[in-house]
């Protein structure tokens, strides 16, 4: 046992070096005003000094443990409380009964509480009504109904990211209110894309919370990604301005910039986020090139509320749903799609690195309504 924590932490040792070697060469100083920079190496060394005296303990106990599921599987555990919700609403309804019109509002009711949203709602209950009014049904053949009409509304919206790599660098700005998960969300699809070969920067636009500045170093650490940050308090548009540059100088295919969480009833904070907007396209028209907003599925209705302000304030284009292991509240998701029809890219069921996977419009409609199919 002693030899192989040693062969793991000789293996951590050697990655920490690699990653040195890799940024010393990019790094530069901060300067001694409030401009952004580059982290210097010997700030990288400090997060890394961090990182192995915090996390090396747990490191070590995720080593140990057996391989992770598939992913449909843990996305079926994910999203276990809104399906055994779900579940067990429409079993309480349909014991032994036809389906009348007092069964359909009680469903209609059922669905709207379970946050799918009016919209779907009506959808399967007019299926329902058009094939099955006045017959037995059984709840597996009302799951198969319900699973059929939720993949249909999800099959337009679960689109990949895609990035126009024709603009570099390719300018991906993050928002969302507080508590979302951005920054951890930021640090997922940065470890993809570099996964993929691509060069990725991260700014941290969040400058306000050394918190969330620190949490962004310890990402870019992790994913072999520069950071741009800067002193507490500095204006965010500033610092993406000055990030772009830097982006642009080294070559780099992809710029992601985080953002102060802003309650989307703060009027100033809101005005900020678009200043941001304004002064990315100074540098070239089409930027932001993709602005993703994380939104969390805990907080069920809100979030209806949440993209259509950010989309009118930010030009929101994309979606990523975090923390659907956590709720009884994931149909809330479904609803987001049938209202607002945004593309909806990754979806979240956990906090590892590897628990941020596509949208699949077939895997998730099976998985929330527990059909017997999946």
């Amino acid at each position: 046992m002693a030899i192989g924590f040693m062969r793991k932490v000789f293996s951590f040792a050697h990655r920490q070096k690699k990653n040195a070697e890799k940024h010393q060469s990019l790094s530069v100083n901060p300067s001694k005003d409030n401009k952004s920079s580059l982290t210097s190496f010997r700030e990288y060394q400090m997060i890394q000094k961090a990182v192995e005296k915090k996390q090396l303990p747990i490191k070590e106990v995720v080593i140990e443990q057996p391989l992770k599921r598939p992913w449909v599987t843990r996305l079926k555990l994910g999203l276990s409380r809104s399906s055994q919700k779900l579940g067990n609403s429409i079993n309480s309804i349909f014991t032994k009964r036809k389906l009348d019109e007092k069964t359909l509002e009680e469903l209609e009711d059922v669905l709207i509480q379970a946050d799918l949203g009016i919209e779907t709602a009506t959808q399967i209950t007019n299926t329902l009504h058009s094939g099955r009014f006045g017959k037995d049904i059984s709840t597996d053949e009302i799951r198969a109904i319900m699973s059929s009409e939720i993949r249909k509304i999800l099959e337009p919206v679960a689109k990949p990211l895609k990035l126009n790599l024709s603009h570099k660098p390719h300018v991906i700005l993050v928002v969302g209110v507080n508590g979302t998960g951005k920054t951890t969300t930021i640090g997922k699809l940065a470890s993809k894309l570099t996964s993929d070969g691509l060069s990725v920067m991260l700014a941290a636009g969040d400058t306000f919370r050394a918190a969330a500045i620190e949490q962004l170093h310890i990402w870019g650490t992790r994913t072999g990604s520069p950071v741009i940050s800067s002193q507490l308090g500095l204006s965010a548009a500033t610092l993406a301005f000055d990030a772009y540059e830097k982006a642009k100088t080294l070559g780099s295919d992809v710029l992601i910039i985080d953002t102060a969480g802003r309650l989307q009833n703060k009027t100033e904070l809101m005005d900020e986020l678009a200043k941001i907007v304004r002064v990315l396209g100074k540098h070239a028209s089409e930027a932001p090139h993709t602005i993703l907003q994380i939104l969390d599925a805990t907080t069920g209705q809100n979030a209806l509320n949440q993209v259509e302000i950010f989309r009118n304030v930010a030009g929101v284009n994309g979606l990523i749903m975090t923390k659907l292991d956590g709720t009884a509240r994931g149909g809330i998701l479904i609803a987001i799609a049938a209202k607002h029809k945004l593309p909806i890219h990754f979806i979240g069921v956990g906090e590892d690195i590897d628990d941020l996977e596509l949208l699949s419009a077939e895997e998730f409609s099976e998985a929330i309504t527990g059909n017997s199919e999946a």
